[in-house]
């Protein structure tokens, strides 16, 4: 699950990384996540390692690594980022624990 293993044309890095640049597309991923990923064209795999922010998941079937904790900021929010913050926790205990799903 490292850099090597990043699916580029994943539908999931796409959204990932154009979510968190866009404030409108950041809005619309908050209020109807499903549509959102209707847009982006996600698998049925990546669309339920979302439902239950499966970090785990997301990083087998190829979500870039630095894309992981983004994930983890856009459901728990990005303000005052510090190991302590409840997106740096979600993420220690989908990834580094082991424990995938979060939802």
């Amino acid at each position: 699950m490292g850099i090597a293993d990043t699916r580029r044309d994943l539908p999931a890095n796409r959204m990932i990384f154009e979510v968190r640049r866009d404030a409108d597309k950041l809005a619309a991923f908050a209020d109807d996540l499903e549509a959102v990923m209707e847009q982006y064209g996600l698998s049925e795999a990546e669309r339920e390692a979302f439902r239950h922010i499966d970090l785990k998941s997301l990083a087998e079937l190829g979500v870039h690594p630095y894309f992981l904790p983004q994930v983890s900021r856009l459901f728990h929010g990005t303000g005052y980022n510090h190991n302590r913050s409840t997106a740096a926790q979600a993420y220690g205990r989908s990834v580094v624990e082991g424990r995938g799903r979060l939802r």
